[in-house]
């Protein structure tokens, strides 16, 4: 049995003891691009082919937001491998103080 991709959202809260005080900016495009290549996770080079998404990899997950803001507020991440993914994911978040929200129960760790 194939294991179930686990969605879940990158969001930078302005307070993290208050989650509904609301989230701040990940950063432009390029600082979280940036911020994400330090955590070995990248575009892989392929010609774009959603209009609008840029899709970045990393080591058992995959990162997507939409292009063309000043700012990204936040970031899809599907866990492809929690084996991999989830402690990258864990380090990547407490360096940048960003938190992950799970889509399905609206948890919100990291």
């Amino acid at each position: 049995m194939a294991k179930k991709k686990r969605t879940l959202v990158l969001i930078n809260p302005k307070n993290p003891e208050d989650p509904m005080a609301g989230n701040s900016p990940l950063g432009s495009e390029r600082e979280v691009c940036d911020a994400l290549a330090r955590f070995n996770t990248a575009a892989d080079g392929a010609e774009i082919k959603r209009l609008g998404t840029m899709v970045l990899h990393g080591p058992g997950f995959t990162v997507e937001y939409a292009m063309g803001h000043d700012e990204i507020m936040q970031a899809m991440v599907v866990v492809n491998n929690m084996d991999f993914g989830y402690p990258v994911l864990s380090r990547m978040c407490k360096a940048l103080g960003w938190k992950m929200q799970d889509t399905e129960s609206g948890q919100i760790f990291g």
